[in-house]
Order: C-alpha cells, then sequence, then structure tokens
C-alpha cells in the first residue's frame, strides 16, 4: 500500500494548475497507484495528483462502488445545478454549501492512455468538478458566494489543523455522504 501525506490548505501547490499528463508510463501508472490507496485510506470520494503535492493533471474518484480515474480531464456540464454540502481532504473536518452542476460528462485519459469518459449525476457529478478544479487550481471554497466563503475561510483559520507544517491527513471526522472529496 503507498499512502502519502495529503496537502492541507494553504500549500502553494494547491492553488498552481496542473501540467497536462504527456508521457503514459510506470510513473503515471504508480501516482494512480499512490492516489487510489490514500483517497480510500484516507477515506475519501476523491483525490487529485496536487493533494499528493504532484502538479499533474490526474485525480481518482471512489463513488457509489465506482472506483476510477481520469487523466487530462476536460468536462461537459449540466445546465441542471444541485445544492449540498462539500468537503475536501485538503480542509479536513470542514464541510460547506456548495453549488455544481447536476451532470457531467467528463472526457479524457485512463493510465495507460486509452481515451475513456465518465458520466454521473449527483455525488459523482460533484466529485468530478470537484477533482478538476484541483487540477486548475480551485478549491471548492471558490465556488461559494461571497458570504459563505468569508464564513468558511473563518472556520478554517479555527479549524486545528490549520498553520499546521506536518500536512498529513489520514481521518476526517467529516464525511460528506460518507467520505470527503
Amino acid at each position: 500500500m503507498a499512502v502519502k501525506p495529503i496537502r492541507l490548505f494553504g500549500d502553494p501547490v494547491l492553488r498552481t494548475a496542473a501540467e497536462p499528463v504527456a508521457d503514459f508510463d510506470k510513473e503515471l501508472r504508480l501516482l494512480v497507484k499512490d492516489l487510489t490507496d490514500t483517497m480510500i485510506d484516507a477515506p475519501g470520494a476523491g483525490l487529485a495528483a496536487p493533494q499528493l503535492g504532484v502538479g499533474l493533471r490526474v485525480f481518482t474518484y471512489y463513488v457509489d462502488d465506482r472506483l476510477g480515474h481520469l487523466v487530462n480531464p476536460s468536462l461537459d456540464l449540466s445546465e441542471e445545478h444541485q445544492d449540498g454540502d462539500e468537503g475536501c481532504l485538503s480542509l479536513p473536518g470542514l464541510a460547506f454549501p456548495t453549488r455544481r452542476a447536476y451532470g457531467v460528462v467528463a472526457k479524457g485519459f485512463n493510465m495507460h492512455g486509452e481515451p475513456i469518459t465518465v458520466e454521473g449525476t449527483e455525488l459523482l457529478a460533484r466529485c468530478v468538478q470537484h477533482e478538476t478544479d484541483h487540477l486548475d487550481g480551485i478549491l471548492f471554497i471558490d465556488r461559494m458566494d461571497p458570504a459563505q466563503r468569508k464564513l468558511a475561510m473563518k472556520a478554517i483559520r479555527e479549524a486545528e489543523w490549520f498553520g499546521d507544517p506536518a500536512p498529513v491527513v489520514r481521518d476526517s471526522p467529516h464525511r460528506t455522504f460518507g467520505r470527503a472529496l
């Protein structure tokens, strides 16, 4: 098992856009395994490479017994929206109401460079959008209205882990839909 430390809010890598994957090689397959093992151990519904300090466009997900990954994703979002609490393994123990598209069609590649499409609604759609945002250096709190974001930032500053130099999160006391995204 290759469980890696998860980077926490405040780490600059979480605010940096990731680079497209160019080489579908052994190192990419190892990264996907590390992401999967770390996500399941946390436990989380998704985990993006920047959350492990790797600036590549790849993420894993585990939603409704669907385990997978996506490399270099591009998204088509539904016009219909959903509202719901969202959490993040990089902001442990916190969840806030966040609006997302209700459905998503995500196109990209698997770790072998073969084209794949991931389609989903509700939690899977929320997860795919959340993880793709990570690849763009966007955190879910950036999607909140200004008043809610101000409350979220206050909660972050008051969080036990805020400012902790050790970026390791193994278990989050709050699970959004059973697991943090």
